[in-house]
């Protein structure tokens, strides 16, 4: 099925790239905007996306304008997925997109377009409804929490959870720390029992262990 999506690129000769890119592997390019505004003008004027791929820093500021315009977009058409992309973490606001609905909703370094191929499928994977954070955006955030929470896990398990963030599934994650599926599974148990998370979401559920410490992490920040 073809996926239609709006990119948001404030760099013409990066947009224009983007779109023949896409549109050679078969991708519908529905709009291509240079910033937020036209992004959002985009999103409500063309028939519905079924992903907007948006770089976080866009004009005027260059700040989050990007990252702002994507949790609106979840805001008023939560069907739509959101891919983000960008040159550095950005944390400022991503705990508030990340931690609603995990499904739709990617966060990727612009390093990982490189790989043309594993950048399609993760493309794919969010319009599909999945999730796809990338893993130096997982380390960083969580690195800066200030509680004790992350503590609790072993470096393996969190190792784990990085590698469960970006999608993998439990034979991509033994293959890529050279363990066990069986190992895989009893960490994944160990980091939900730590956590204290649910299991009833199956399809998200490695995601949703990310986003519960970005949800905490949010809360904290917003403390007095």
């Amino acid at each position: 099925m073809t996926v239609r999506i709006i990119i948001a690129e404030d760099s013409v000769l990066l947009r224009s790239g983007m779109v023949k890119l896409l549109e050679d592997a078969g991708v519908e390019v529905l709009a291509a905007a240079g910033d937020a505004e036209e992004l959002l003008a985009a999103v409500d004027n063309e028939p519905a996306p079924d992903l907007c791929l948006i770089d976080i820093r866009m004009p005027p500021g260059y700040a989050e304008e990007g990252l702002q315009a994507a949790i609106e977009i979840r805001r008023r058409k939560p069907g739509v997925a959101v891919l983000l992309l960008s040159q550095h973490v950005v944390s400022r606001y991503a705990a508030e997109l990340l931690g609603g609905d995990t499904g739709g909703v990617g966060y990727l370094l612009k390093d990982r377009v490189a790989d043309i191929d594993e950048f399609l499928v993760t493309l794919r994977r969010v319009a599909g409804g999945g999730a796809a954070i990338d893993p130096e955006v997982v380390a960083q955030l969580l690195s800066r929490r200030e509680d004790s929470a992350i503590d609790r896990l072993s470096r393996r398990e969190g190792e784990v959870l990085s590698a469960m963030a970006e999608g993998l599934n439990n034979a991509g994650i033994a293959a890529n720390l050279f363990i066990t599926e069986r190992a895989v599974e009893k960490h994944i148990r160990a980091i939900f029992t730590k956590l204290d998370l649910g299991q009833d979401d199956h399809d998200h559920r490695r995601v949703r262990a990310v986003l519960e410490y970005l949800r905490g992490s949010d809360r904290r920040s917003a403390a007095p």
